[in-house]
Protein backbone atom coordinates (compact mmCIF):
# COMPACT_ATOMS: atom_id res chain seq x y z
CA UNK A 1 0.00 0.00 0.00
CA UNK A 2 0.98 3.77 -0.44
CA UNK A 3 1.15 5.10 2.74
CA UNK A 4 1.03 8.97 4.54
CA UNK A 5 2.62 8.77 8.04
CA UNK A 6 1.82 11.42 10.03
CA UNK A 7 4.37 11.65 13.45
CA UNK A 8 6.18 14.53 15.11
CA UNK A 9 8.30 12.35 16.89
CA UNK A 10 11.87 11.59 14.84
CA UNK A 11 13.04 8.63 16.16
CA UNK A 12 8.95 7.03 16.20
CA UNK A 13 8.54 8.30 12.83
CA UNK A 14 11.46 7.12 11.07
CA UNK A 15 11.19 3.62 12.95
CA UNK A 16 7.85 3.29 11.28
CA UNK A 17 8.91 4.62 8.60
CA UNK A 18 11.84 1.82 8.21
CA UNK A 19 9.59 -0.96 9.41
CA UNK A 20 6.52 -0.30 6.67
CA UNK A 21 8.37 0.22 4.61
CA UNK A 22 10.14 -3.67 4.95
CA UNK A 23 6.81 -4.67 4.73
CA UNK A 24 6.72 -3.69 1.06
CA UNK A 25 4.88 -0.41 1.48
CA UNK A 26 5.87 2.82 0.15
CA UNK A 27 5.69 5.41 2.91
CA UNK A 28 5.93 9.37 2.66
CA UNK A 29 6.01 10.95 6.44
CA UNK A 30 5.17 14.18 7.61
CA UNK A 31 6.02 15.85 10.97
CA UNK A 32 3.16 18.34 11.13
CA UNK A 33 -0.33 19.53 10.94
CA UNK A 34 0.73 21.87 7.74
CA UNK A 35 2.49 19.03 5.83
CA UNK A 36 0.03 16.80 6.45
CA UNK A 37 -2.85 18.94 5.20
CA UNK A 38 -0.86 19.54 2.16
CA UNK A 39 0.00 16.59 1.02
CA UNK A 40 -3.56 14.79 2.26
CA UNK A 41 -6.65 17.07 2.56
CA UNK A 42 -5.54 19.13 -0.24
CA UNK A 43 -3.05 17.60 -2.35
CA UNK A 44 -1.86 19.12 -6.09
CA UNK A 45 -4.22 17.83 -8.68
CA UNK A 46 -1.18 15.61 -10.20
CA UNK A 47 -0.33 13.64 -6.75
CA UNK A 48 -1.98 9.78 -6.63
CA UNK A 49 -4.17 9.00 -3.28
CA UNK A 50 -2.68 7.60 -0.45
CA UNK A 51 -4.01 4.26 0.76
CA UNK A 52 -3.98 4.62 3.89
CA UNK A 53 -2.83 7.37 6.58
CA UNK A 54 -1.63 6.65 10.19
CA UNK A 55 -2.18 9.91 12.17
CA UNK A 56 -0.67 10.55 15.35
CA UNK A 57 -2.57 12.51 17.72
CA UNK A 58 -0.04 15.10 19.37
CA UNK A 59 1.70 17.16 16.42
CA UNK A 60 3.23 20.67 17.22
CA UNK A 61 1.01 22.86 15.09
CA UNK A 62 -2.11 20.87 15.33
CA UNK A 63 -4.91 18.09 16.20
CA UNK A 64 -4.64 14.82 14.57
CA UNK A 65 -8.48 14.07 14.87
CA UNK A 66 -8.84 17.69 13.42
CA UNK A 67 -6.88 16.45 10.36
CA UNK A 68 -8.85 13.19 10.12
CA UNK A 69 -12.68 15.21 10.47
CA UNK A 70 -11.35 17.88 7.94
CA UNK A 71 -10.20 14.73 5.46
CA UNK A 72 -13.68 12.89 6.01
CA UNK A 73 -15.24 16.07 5.44
CA UNK A 74 -13.89 16.61 2.20
CA UNK A 75 -14.88 13.14 1.16
CA UNK A 76 -11.59 11.17 1.97
CA UNK A 77 -12.23 7.35 1.40
CA UNK A 78 -7.94 6.26 2.92
CA UNK A 79 -7.29 3.57 5.56
CA UNK A 80 -7.04 5.99 8.62
CA UNK A 81 -5.57 4.19 11.66
CA UNK A 82 -5.10 6.69 14.84
CA UNK A 83 -2.16 6.73 17.24
CA UNK A 84 -2.98 7.61 20.82
CA UNK A 85 -0.56 7.58 24.32
CA UNK A 86 -1.62 5.04 26.55
CA UNK A 87 -4.77 5.50 28.44
CA UNK A 88 -6.21 8.53 26.33
CA UNK A 89 -9.63 6.79 26.07
CA UNK A 90 -10.90 9.38 24.86
CA UNK A 91 -8.74 10.41 21.95
CA UNK A 92 -9.27 7.09 20.79
CA UNK A 93 -13.02 7.88 20.84
CA UNK A 94 -12.59 11.12 19.44
CA UNK A 95 -10.97 10.08 16.55
CA UNK A 96 -13.04 6.77 15.75
CA UNK A 97 -16.24 9.59 15.77
CA UNK A 98 -13.95 12.07 13.37
CA UNK A 99 -13.91 9.06 10.65
CA UNK A 100 -10.26 6.65 11.87
CA UNK A 101 -11.34 3.32 10.96
CA UNK A 102 -9.18 1.98 13.89
CA UNK A 103 -6.26 3.01 16.29
CA UNK A 104 -3.56 1.79 18.51
CA UNK A 105 -1.91 2.64 21.67
CA UNK A 106 1.96 3.66 21.84
CA UNK A 107 4.00 2.34 21.52
CA UNK A 108 3.41 0.73 18.19
CA UNK A 109 4.27 -2.82 17.97
CA UNK A 110 5.10 -2.35 14.02
CA UNK A 111 3.62 -6.57 13.41
CA UNK A 112 0.22 -5.28 15.17
CA UNK A 113 0.61 -2.20 12.90
CA UNK A 114 0.58 -4.13 9.38
CA UNK A 115 -1.69 -6.89 10.90
CA UNK A 116 -4.37 -3.63 11.80
CA UNK A 117 -3.81 -1.86 8.35
CA UNK A 118 -4.51 -5.45 6.81
CA UNK A 119 -7.83 -6.02 8.52
CA UNK A 120 -9.07 -2.69 8.02
CA UNK A 121 -8.03 -2.76 4.12
CA UNK A 122 -9.95 -5.75 3.90
CA UNK A 123 -12.93 -4.85 5.81
CA UNK A 124 -13.41 -1.66 3.77
CA UNK A 125 -13.04 -3.11 0.65
CA UNK A 126 -15.49 -5.99 1.19
CA UNK A 127 -12.41 -8.38 0.87
CA UNK A 128 -12.59 -11.50 2.58
CA UNK A 129 -8.81 -11.74 3.14
CA UNK A 130 -8.61 -14.67 1.17
CA UNK A 131 -6.22 -15.74 -1.70
CA UNK A 132 -6.94 -13.89 -4.98
CA UNK A 133 -7.21 -16.28 -7.63
CA UNK A 134 -6.70 -15.25 -11.39
CA UNK A 135 -6.41 -18.84 -13.86
CA UNK A 136 -3.33 -20.77 -12.17
CA UNK A 137 -2.24 -17.94 -10.42
CA UNK A 138 -2.93 -17.48 -7.15
CA UNK A 139 -1.68 -14.56 -4.63
CA UNK A 140 -2.11 -14.98 -0.89
CA UNK A 141 -1.56 -11.07 0.48
CA UNK A 142 -1.54 -11.55 4.35
CA UNK A 143 1.49 -14.41 3.74
CA UNK A 144 3.02 -12.56 0.92
CA UNK A 145 2.96 -16.01 -1.36
CA UNK A 146 2.23 -16.73 -4.80
CA UNK A 147 1.77 -19.70 -6.75
CA UNK A 148 1.82 -20.43 -10.87
CA UNK A 149 0.27 -23.87 -10.80
CA UNK A 150 0.11 -24.82 -7.44
CA UNK A 151 4.29 -24.28 -7.60
CA UNK A 152 5.22 -21.13 -4.99
CA UNK A 153 7.26 -18.32 -7.19
CA UNK A 154 10.22 -16.30 -5.55
CA UNK A 155 9.58 -12.92 -5.83
CA UNK A 156 11.45 -9.66 -4.32
CA UNK A 157 9.82 -7.39 -2.32
CA UNK A 158 9.63 -4.74 -6.11
CA UNK A 159 8.12 -7.27 -7.83
CA UNK A 160 5.45 -8.39 -5.49
CA UNK A 161 4.46 -4.56 -5.06
CA UNK A 162 4.10 -4.48 -8.92
CA UNK A 163 2.35 -7.34 -8.76
CA UNK A 164 -0.06 -6.50 -5.82
CA UNK A 165 -0.65 -3.43 -7.81
CA UNK A 166 -1.53 -4.62 -10.62
CA UNK A 167 -3.83 -7.82 -8.93
CA UNK A 168 -5.82 -5.49 -7.06
CA UNK A 169 -7.41 -4.12 -10.31
CA UNK A 170 -7.31 -7.75 -12.65
CA UNK A 171 -7.89 -7.55 -16.52
CA UNK A 172 -8.10 -3.48 -15.57
CA UNK A 173 -5.14 -1.02 -17.16
CA UNK A 174 -3.00 0.15 -14.23
CA UNK A 175 -1.28 3.22 -15.34
CA UNK A 176 2.66 3.13 -14.36
CA UNK A 177 2.67 6.11 -12.30
CA UNK A 178 -0.36 4.24 -10.02
CA UNK A 179 2.39 1.58 -9.71
CA UNK A 180 4.88 3.67 -9.18
CA UNK A 181 3.27 5.70 -6.57
CA UNK A 182 3.07 1.99 -4.62
CA UNK A 183 6.91 1.45 -5.36
CA UNK A 184 8.55 4.57 -4.04
CA UNK A 185 8.19 7.51 -1.50
CA UNK A 186 9.39 11.17 -1.58
CA UNK A 187 12.62 10.26 -0.49
CA UNK A 188 13.81 7.54 -2.77
CA UNK A 189 14.54 8.50 -7.03
CA UNK A 190 12.68 6.57 -9.15
CA UNK A 191 14.88 5.82 -11.96
CA UNK A 192 12.49 5.80 -15.66
CA UNK A 193 12.61 2.40 -16.28
CA UNK A 194 12.18 0.72 -12.99
CA UNK A 195 8.74 -0.74 -13.60
CA UNK A 196 9.53 -1.98 -16.81
CA UNK A 197 12.49 -3.94 -14.99
CA UNK A 198 9.85 -5.27 -12.68
CA UNK A 199 7.68 -6.14 -15.20
CA UNK A 200 10.24 -7.83 -17.49
CA UNK A 201 11.42 -9.92 -14.22
CA UNK A 202 7.42 -10.66 -13.61
CA UNK A 203 7.00 -12.21 -16.75
CA UNK A 204 9.55 -14.19 -16.99
CA UNK A 205 8.77 -15.57 -14.20
CA UNK A 206 4.73 -15.81 -14.53
CA UNK A 207 4.59 -16.26 -18.33
CA UNK A 208 5.21 -13.94 -21.15
CA UNK A 209 1.41 -12.88 -21.81
CA UNK A 210 0.15 -12.68 -18.04
CA UNK A 211 1.15 -8.70 -17.91
CA UNK A 212 -0.22 -6.87 -20.75
CA UNK A 213 1.15 -3.72 -22.15
CA UNK A 214 -0.93 -0.72 -23.44
CA UNK A 215 1.61 1.87 -24.75
CA UNK A 216 0.63 5.22 -23.28
CA UNK A 217 -1.93 3.78 -20.70
CA UNK A 218 -0.22 0.95 -18.28
CA UNK A 219 -0.19 -2.28 -17.60
CA UNK A 220 -2.95 -4.83 -17.46
CA UNK A 221 -2.64 -8.49 -15.50
CA UNK A 222 -4.61 -11.43 -16.93
CA UNK A 223 -5.04 -15.06 -16.58
CA UNK A 224 -1.97 -16.91 -17.84
CA UNK A 225 -1.83 -18.76 -20.12
CA UNK A 226 -2.01 -22.72 -19.89
CA UNK A 227 1.55 -24.97 -19.93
Amino acid sequence: MRMLLIEDDAMVGRALRTGLAQDGHAVDWVQTAALAEAAWIVPAPEHMPYDAVIVDVGLPDGNGIDLIRKARARGAKNVVLLVTARGRIADRVAGLDAGADDYMVKPVDLDELSARLRAVERRLSGRDGGTHVLGALSIDPQARIVTLQGQAVDLTAQEYAVLWALARRPNAIVSRARIEEGLYNWDRTVESNTVEVQIHRLRRKLGATTIVTHRGLGYRLVEPEPT
